[in-house]
């Protein structure tokens, strides 16, 4: 589990497919590499992968082609910025929100609004997902836990950013076309779908 709260950027260094498996290593973030042990979890992306290598600077997670294609990993080139967040632990303070590292979809970055100390991100919803989304609820963005802020039209929707949240996240560096892994609430989730199944079978 994760809590939507980045840790930092990490860079990817080295890409490498053999048998239909991509192996990204990433440099993760100052201090991100205490403590890590092989088969731990790590988020990148918002997106929940086993550690299969590291050392003192940079892990390696193996990606199926599956996740490939459901999220924006398989957009990436060495050099690329990601978000990174290790596994939450018992005890661990929840800033944001329960996630679990699998993505729903993908977001497409319509408008970026940047002030001198807000940037707001319009962001399309997947048809299929618009149910999950709405203003003021949570959702999280390349894993980054955020407030949904307006709605003013059909599966088109904005999140506000403080320097903070730009300086720590990828967020700074977005652009219209942009896709954002998207995981939605699940508590959020569950409600949707359980009215759901009880009006129909009220039908």
């Amino acid at each position: 589990m994760f809590t939507g709260i980045v840790q930092g950027l990490g860079q990817v260094t080295a890409i490498a497919d053999a048998g239909g498996i991509r192996r990204l290593t990433v440099a993760l973030p100052a201090g991100r590499t205490e403590g890590l042990e092989t088969g731990a979890s790590v988020a990148i992306n918002g997106v929940c992968l086993t550690v299969v290598a590291f050392d003192r600077e940079t892990a390696s997670f193996d990606v199926i082609d599956e996740t490939l294609r459901l999220t924006n990993l398989g957009a990436l080139t060495c050099g690329a910025l990601v978000n990174t967040e290790r596994a939450a632990r018992f005890g661990d303070e929840i800033g944001g929100h329960l996630l679990s590292g699998h993505i729903h979809g993908l977001a497409e970055v319509v408008r970026v609004e940047p002030t001198e100390a807000n940037l707001a991100i319009w962001w399309r919803v997947p048809e299929s997902l618009v149910k999950y989304v709405m203003p003021k609820g949570y959702v999280a963005l390349n894993g980054c836990s955020l407030t949904v802020g307006e709605a003013p039209q059909d599966r088109l929707f904005s999140i506000h950013l403080i320097p903070e949240t730009r300086r720590l996240t990828t967020f700074g560096q977005a652009q219209p076309g942009d896709l954002l892994n998207l995981e939605v609430d699940s508590q959020t989730q569950a409600v949707v779908d359980t009215v759901e199944r009880v009006l129909e079978q009220r039908k």
